[in-house]
């Protein structure tokens, strides 16, 4: 099913018969890099317990460019502990979190990712009536922290040892686009 389709992005469910594309991306030591860690190889089993149990909150989508599939992202609604822990416990908005990767590193450093936030942010705003869409990268990836800034996203806070990754804690900037804002 397909979620969204704009210029040469389209978003399509996640399906089961998908495993082997996740399995795929999620054993690349260079994609592991930047998403979930080296340490954490994804193997059949592991992707089917990541990404298929207990995910109903969570809409999950292949990423495909040109019909092609090219990596995954997933937004959602953010919860109560998350409104707390970034501040928004007073936030009478609709606010959604979102993740992704491209698995695909022939597409890496060509403006997709970009192209993919900037439509995803559409889509949530228009779609799922979203006042504010937050992410969380890890600070040292500075590229990833410049597709978002230059998609309209902010730094907001930064959180101090807030994920796991490749075996320590690792620190990340809480990033905001607020569509108030933004428009």
């Amino acid at each position: 099913m397909t979620i969204f389709l704009n210029n040469e992005i389209c978003l399509r469910r996640l399906e089961l018969k998908d495993s082997n594309l996740l399995v795929k991306w999620l054993s690349n030591p260079e994609v592991l890099e930047y998403y979930e860690g080296r340490d954490r190889p994804h193997n059949l089993e592991l992707v089917r317990k990541h990404f298929f149990e207990d995910r109903e909150e969570i809409t999950q989508c292949i990423i495909q460019y040109k019909n092609t599939d090219i990596g995954y992202i997933q937004f959602y609604l953010i919860d109560d502990e998350e409104m707390e822990q970034y501040g928004y416990r007073d936030d009478l908005g609709i606010i959604y979190g979102m993740d992704q990767f491209i698995g695909e590193m022939e597409y890496w450093n060509q403006g997709i990712g970009s192209q993919l936030i900037k439509e995803t942010v559409r889509y949530l705003i228009e779609s799922k009536s979203a006042n504010k869409i937050v992410l969380d990268p890890q600070a040292w990836n500075t590229r990833a922290v410049r597709v978002y800034e230059k998609s309209g996203f902010i730094k907001k806070i930064y959180l101090e040892e807030h994920e796991m990754h490749e075996g320590e804690l690792r620190d990340c900037w809480l990033m905001e686009y607020d569509s108030n804002r933004n428009l």
